[in-house]
């Protein structure tokens, strides 16, 4: 477990229940950069682990109350706020936890440091400000929901999965750093998967291979098989991936135990269930067991949604550039349930993810924010497809 990191005062509430959903509703108020930056400091700074996301989850549903949201928190944990009324409605879902790692929060050079400040507080704060912003000038084009989701960062998915049972949205976007002018069409999918395998102990000066050997070995077998799989495959997205997370082993003195814990990132052509298959083939004699894994999901980059956040980054000066990521997000659990279109979008540089130097540029977010702004203010979005 983490040492907590320090909340700053005005985040000291208990870590106990929100107030009650029927507490009255404050009108949409306007939050400035100042204040929403500070939002996100505050929530950063707020711990979150997986599984550890209850201060930050009640932190969020009485910030998003004081901006005008109805907002509580759901069977999951998951931090839930709606503003606007009626259609479209548009779905703006994020995760609030976090993986293990202490980054002092501080700002520095015009940066926001701390855990989560890219993964992925830096895009939900983005939410709730684009989305209370709108509101407040009284340009929201329909009804927007903010989701704060938990358990993203491991294999359970709780909150999206507790999210994909609402009724379908017209369109959603996942919140998941991006860079401001970036769309994110798709993500890999995913197995996680344990291996062991225990044999009888033997003196190490004998020609035997011990547990542990075996298990180094696999790993390398393993990538061999994955590199036959990719022949003729150019794209990152279109390859098997296979990453060793961890190899242990031990001893009782009568009998040797190896473990060996995986991921494999996965094409669409290859379903966990055939993931499954293709590792118990190639891991002969060792026990497999699957922790958990999710199909790739890719979308098209010509709904009226992408056209509509391209003009969006467009009204900022960018040009909207499209990209497929080799990790697993909410978008594979959420979008193939509810069928409309989706996308993920965030600011951020995603490749200080789960970083000791994880930060977000301050004026990325703001650029964020205000694409985010432009897009809930323009109800193009959910135009009828051509």
């Amino acid at each position: 477990m983490t040492e907590p990191a320090q909340m700053p005062e005005a985040a000291s509430a208990p870590a106990s229940a929100p107030p009650p959903v029927h507490a009255p509703t404050p009108a949409p108020s306007r939050i400035d950069d100042e204040a929403a930056v500070d939002l996100l400091e505050e929530l950063v700074s707020a711990p979150s682990l997986s599984g550890e996301e209850t201060l930050a989850v009640t932190l969020l549903v009485l910030r998003m109350r004081e901006l005008g949201f109805d907002a509580h928190v759901d069977a999951a944990g998951n931090a839930v706020g709606v503003i606007g009324t009626g259609s479209p409605h548009m779905i703006l879902l994020g995760h609030i936890d976090t993986v293990s790692g202490v980054v002092p929060v501080r700002r520095e050079a015009g940066r926001l440091y701390g855990r989560g400040s890219v993964d992925a507080k830096g895009p939900l704060v983005a939410f709730v400000v684009a989305s209370a912003r709108a509101a407040a000038a009284g340009r929201l084009g329909g009804r927007v929901t903010v989701i704060g989701c938990v358990e993203e960062e491991v294999a359970s998915s709780r909150g999206a999965h507790q999210a994909a049972t609402l009724p379908a949205p017209d369109a959603c976007i996942i919140g998941e750093p991006s860079r401001w002018d970036r769309i994110t069409l798709g993500y890999k999918g995913y197995l996680r998967a344990r291996l062991s395998r225990v044999i009888d102990a033997g003196h190490g000066a004998h020609d035997r291979a011990s547990a542990a050997a075996q298990a180094c070995r696999l790993g390398v077998h393993l990538e061999a098989r994955a590199a036959e799989f990719d022949a003729g495959r150019t794209s990152v997205w279109e390859r098997l991936l296979v990453h060793v997370s961890r190899v242990s082993a031990g001893s009782d003195g009568l009998q040797d135990r190896a473990e060996l814990d995986l991921v494999l990132r996965l094409p669409a052509e290859l379903p966990p269930d055939a993931a499954q298959a293709w590792l118990t083939e190639h891991a002969a004699g060792w026990t497999v067991a699957c922790e958990g894994g999710l199909s790739a999901w890719d979308g098209p980059r010509t709904t009226s949604l992408h056209r509509a956040l391209s003009r969006a980054i467009a009204s900022q000066g960018g040009r909207a550039r499209f990209v497929r990521k080799t990790g697993t997000a909410d978008l594979n659990v959420v979008a193939p349930a509810w069928g409309c279109p989706a996308l993920a979008y965030g600011p951020g540089d995603a490749s200080l993810d789960h970083t000791p130097d994880e930060h977000i540029e301050i004026a990325e977010f703001l650029a964020g924010v205000a694409v985010l702004e432009h897009l809930l203010a323009n109800p193009a979005w959910a135009a009828p497809a051509d």
